[in-house]
């Protein structure tokens, strides 16, 4: 089955001012994304601002990437959602719309049992192929739910579809937990964006990355460096990817990536209410930072986009 691995691109959902979904600007994202050199794409999840997303915006969401995509790269569609009849009903929408692959994250907000977690994953991953890979999705931070070494190891012996996870908590000991599942074939991407180069080092097949959403040509050369052996380039591009993640907030504010979009002439959008687009003074102080990091890096912040 397939995996996501490299640099996996968590994309912002664009919206016009008027509320709407801005399908032509997420096309742009997604040309903009695979002509840059990331692996693969990940639409529809926390960077895509999910639970403001309405089931269907959520299906034309992925039939606009998957379609642009074209099979370039690996499309694996987040489909966890507040209701399991949505999650499903999600998923199942992504595996006819011809993704590579799913994510869930796992329920939101009200406390889940390990019992429940588990019978959730479950449920969700049967209802679909058995060879239509899924990635459980850990983000206890937002969710408030936390998935354990052992909840873990129980959901993938009884789903064989279940492959991986994404693990977006800086837990260096649970994240070498989840790399020993399965002896070791248990396939696990990090969003520490921070430590992209240590998570790799540490055995990890690659990130899911917000801020490879916008900025993804240093995050693309640490994966090329490190996996090529370079291991002192790794480190030099790791740099660049650090001071992308400090300006860009690490993504405790999507407006953040939205804005740094518009600043290299990709529609980033504005953000679904009640979240607020960042003020007049902080945009300003935003370009001045990444044009200063750009400079310094050898990054054109001017993004060539091609259909």
């Amino acid at each position: 089955m397939k995996k996501l691995y490299g640099v996996t691109a968590a994309m912002v959902t664009p919206f016009r001012k008027s509320g709407e979904v801005d399908y032509d600007g997420l096309g742009q994202l997604t040309c903009m994304l695979i002509d840059k050199g990331v692996d693969c794409l990940y639409p529809c999840g926390t960077t895509g601002e999910m639970f403001r997303l309405s089931v269907e915006e959520r299906k034309k969401i992925a039939e606009t990437v998957i379609q642009k995509a074209m099979g370039r790269v690996r499309v694996f569609v987040h489909c966890g959602a507040m209701d399991e009849k949505d999650t499903i009903q999600l998923l199942r929408h992504a595996e006819s719309a011809g993704a590579d692959g799913a994510g869930i994250v796992t329920p939101a907000f009200f406390g889940a049992t390990d019992r429940e977690i588990e019978e959730y994953y479950v449920t969700a991953a049967r209802s679909v192929g058995s060879n239509f890979p899924i990635y459980l999705y850990n983000i206890p931070q937002c969710s408030g739910n936390d998935i354990t070494k052992e909840t873990a190891e129980r959901i993938i012996n009884r789903c064989e579809n279940i492959v991986g996870i994404k693990y977006s908590f800086a837990d260096i000991n649970r994240t070498v937990d989840y790399l020993n599942l399965k002896n070791g074939s248990f396939s696990v991407l990090h969003g520490c964006d921070r430590a992209f180069a240590s998570m790799l080092a540490l055995g990890c097949d690659g990130t899911v990355s917000g801020i490879a959403g916008v900025f993804p040509e240093p995050f693309v050369e640490v994966y090329k460096a490190y996996t090529e052996g370079r291991l002192e380039d790794a480190r030099k591009f790791q740099k660049i990817c650090v001071k992308y993640c400090d300006a860009l907030k690490c993504g405790s504010n999507m407006s953040y990536f939205k804005e740094g979009l518009k600043m290299r002439g990709i529609s980033g959008g504005v953000m679904r209410k009640p979240q607020l687009d960042i003020d007049e003074e902080e945009m300003q102080r935003l370009r001045k930072e990444l044009e200063d990091i750009s400079s310094w890096a050898g990054i054109k912040m001017e993004a060539e986009v091609r259909a």
